[in-house]
């Protein structure tokens, strides 16, 4: 039987990690985003499966970015069917497709999200990214993708092509914890630590703000006083740029 802090003393565990050895990584991901945004571009981010809950996490919330482009596309995503979605993730040339429909410019940061970071897809994702001169940002974990075989025709993971790699530090399985009695393994933690290290990100994107007397560009709850109107005029100034908005 798993005890009941079990999870909690993982992910704790986790993040703890996290803080300790991706900190130099967290800090030049928010440079990189920051220098784009004052030159009038926008962070883009993108996953497939489970992950791309990790795109919607940054965008359009109170307290994130307003900046965000979220490239979701429902078919590698799971609500339109899962094997579908799994089996477009493994196919060559489907990549171009999402970004050739994405006004996605050089200079600009696009963070990919994957841990395995071997499919096709994501892969595919950065090379034509870096191919527009734009800066990849990976979030994946190093030691997962370092023992596996990429998926792609070119043999390179995600974490080859980034220009920075957060790691998530989640070393052999994202399922974290053993179930004694069976064998099996339970209880994934990349949403988790994806999450964590995004949040992590967006925060030293916003010190580099204040840290100048700047106004950061981050959404107020709509259900504050205020907070519609403020949100708006955000809005009205990128949304030519951002297609979910």
């Amino acid at each position: 039987m798993i005890e009941n802090r079990k999870y909690l003393d993982t992910v704790t565990e986790l993040l703890s990690n996290i803080e300790e050895t991706q900190l130099e990584s967290i800090e030049k991901a928010a440079s990189c985003i920051k220098k784009s945004l004052d030159g009038g571009g926008v962070l883009h981010a993108f996953s497939t499966g489970h992950s791309h809950m990790l795109v919607e996490e940054i965008f359009y919330r109170a307290g994130g970015l307003v900046p965000v482009n979220p490239i979701l596309d429902p078919a590698v995503m799971l609500h339109e069917g899962v094997i579908k979605s799994t089996n477009l993730e493994k196919l060559d040339g489907y990549a171009r497709v999402i970004f050739n429909n994405q006004d996605l410019r050089q200079g600009e940061p696009i963070v990919i999200i994957s841990n395995s970071g071997i499919n096709p897809v994501p892969v595919e994702m950065a090379m034509l990214a870096k191919e527009r001169s734009m800066k990849v940002i990976a979030v994946t974990s190093c030691s997962i993708s370092g023992s596996s075989s990429s998926r792609h025709p070119s043999g390179a993971r995600l974490m080859d092509i980034a220009d920075i790699v957060l790691d998530n530090c989640i070393s052999s399985s994202d399922a974290s914890i053993k179930v004694e009695e069976t064998g099996q393994m339970v209880a994934a933690v990349s949403t988790i630590a994806g999450v964590y290290i995004l949040q992590r990100v967006i925060i030293a994107v916003v010190n580099r703000y204040t840290g100048k007397g700047e106004i950061p560009p981050v959404f107020m709850s709509a259900n504050v006083k205020g907070g519609y109107e403020f949100n708006e005029n955000l809005i009205n100034k990128y949304k030519t740029r951002i297609k979910g908005f």
